[in-house]
């Protein structure tokens, strides 16, 4: 798409740096895509959430008021302090006016603090903490996707009805993780249930054998992975080896991603239950998107990366009226109009930041149930996103008017 620019960022030092927001450039509205490009995250992100905000822009029209619309892309490694000063580098003196993804919490985090104090926009795709539209709301970003709460609600309580009262739980130890034990526990314990113990390791472990050790003493009936990706995947097949399942212990995970399930093949995944914001096979309309996804990419979208398009595309509505060099004035605008597509369905955006919309309750497909490339979920429910989220109520944010 000729009207769409990309500049690649692998590291800091190898930058392509405007000489700074010039006249012509302020006639030019930016969008940044910052995500996790090559690591650990970057299947469930990464180019694919590039790809999905370039047919966000195409399908507006390639324009907003007759402006151009560009897209850059930063790759922050998985660290926030590079998150960080890639971001500050955009605001200052690349033109940059909303980021898109921000994949992982403690990157989300860090690029909020930062929007706000620039008054640009930031849309979050990409990140799970309830933090975000918590203590650390603001009226420059939304928190667009699920939360923690939306995920423990989901997964959790779908086996808690099962009769599994006592859970052990392996942590990733950053943000998200920290914020899944935290909602995981509360909901356990409100349900008469119990979190026997929990560990907690670094990003990218290779090696589970001590913590998984560790969950088969607890005797736990479920195992939790609070973790995602690759540490998710890894965990999931050590726990066979280490003959989890066989000695009576289910394995549940509170965040997996198409990728992960395509990544370990429907043998090792099948029968877990999870819950999603949206899945490609859904409908017609989730169908017609994750075709012409397909043709580029050669995968089907997970549901961040559907997320990127959806509030992509709501941004750029609301720029249309009111302009894009307040990004408050944008966030504000977004949070005016209801988001029902094929993403959001019944959805809006609170005054703390956070789009409510129906999620869905699924199960993993045995590798004899699918029936054609990609289909992995059978949709079991779907919870309103009012269940889903909670009530504006419990919010801590103090935009709210109590």
């Amino acid at each position: 798409m000729r009207m769409i620019r990309q500049v690649i960022y692998a590291t800091i030092s190898s930058m392509f740096l405007f000489a700074g927001p010039s006249e012509a450039a302020q006639d030019v509205l930016r969008i940044g895509v910052l995500a996790d490009m090559s690591g650990i995250y970057s299947d469930m992100t990464g180019p694919g959430s590039v790809k999905a905000v370039e047919l966000a822009v195409h399908d507006f029209g390639g324009s907003l008021n007759g402006k151009k619309i560009e897209i850059i892309q930063g790759d922050h490694q998985n660290k926030p302090d590079i998150a960080s000063t890639l971001v500050r580098r955009w605001f200052d003196s690349e033109g940059v006016d909303v980021v898109v993804n921000a994949a992982g919490s403690a990157t989300a985090l860090a690029v909020v603090e930062i929007a706000k104090s620039y008054n640009k926009a930031a849309l979050i795709t990409g990140a799970i903490s309830d933090r975000l539209t918590n203590d650390a709301c603001s009226p420059n970003h939304v928190h667009y996707g699920l939360n923690s709460h939306a995920l423990v609600n989901g997964t959790v309580k779908a086996l808690i009805d099962q009769g599994k009262k006592t859970w052990f739980f392996l942590v990733a130890d950053y943000a998200f993780g920290h914020s899944m034990l935290a909602e995981a526990t509360k909901f356990i314990e409100q349900n008469s249930g119990k979190v026997v113990g929990s560990v907690k390791h670094p990003l990218n472990t290779s090696d589970f054998s001590s913590f998984l050790l560790q969950a088969q003493a607890s005797k736990a009936q479920v195992v939790g992975l609070a973790n995602a990706s690759t540490d998710m995947s890894n965990a999931i097949a050590q726990a066979g080896e280490f003959g989890l399942q066989k000695g009576g212990q289910d394995l549940a995970a509170l965040l997996i991603f198409l990728t992960d399930v395509n990544a370990m093949g429907l043998d090792r995944a099948q029968n877990t239950v999870l819950t999603t914001a949206s899945y490609w096979d859904q409908d017609e309309k989730s169908r017609a998107f994750a075709e012409r996804y397909y043709k580029d990419s050669k995968r089907m979208p997970t549901f961040y990366q559907q997320a990127d398009y959806s509030a992509t595309l709501a941004y750029l509505q609301a720029a249309k009226s009111v302009g894009w060099n307040d990004g408050r004035a944008v966030i504000a605008a977004m949070k005016d109009k209801p988001i029902n597509d094929f993403f959001a369905r019944g959805g809006s955006i609170r005054q703390d930041g956070l789009l409510v919309h129906d999620v869905f309750l699924a199960r993993v497909k045995s590798p004899a149930e699918s029936k054609k490339p990609w289909d992995y979920y059978q949709i079991v429910s779907t919870v309103p996103g009012a269940t889903a989220f909670g009530s504006i109520a419990a919010s801590k944010c103090p935009l709210i008017n109590k």
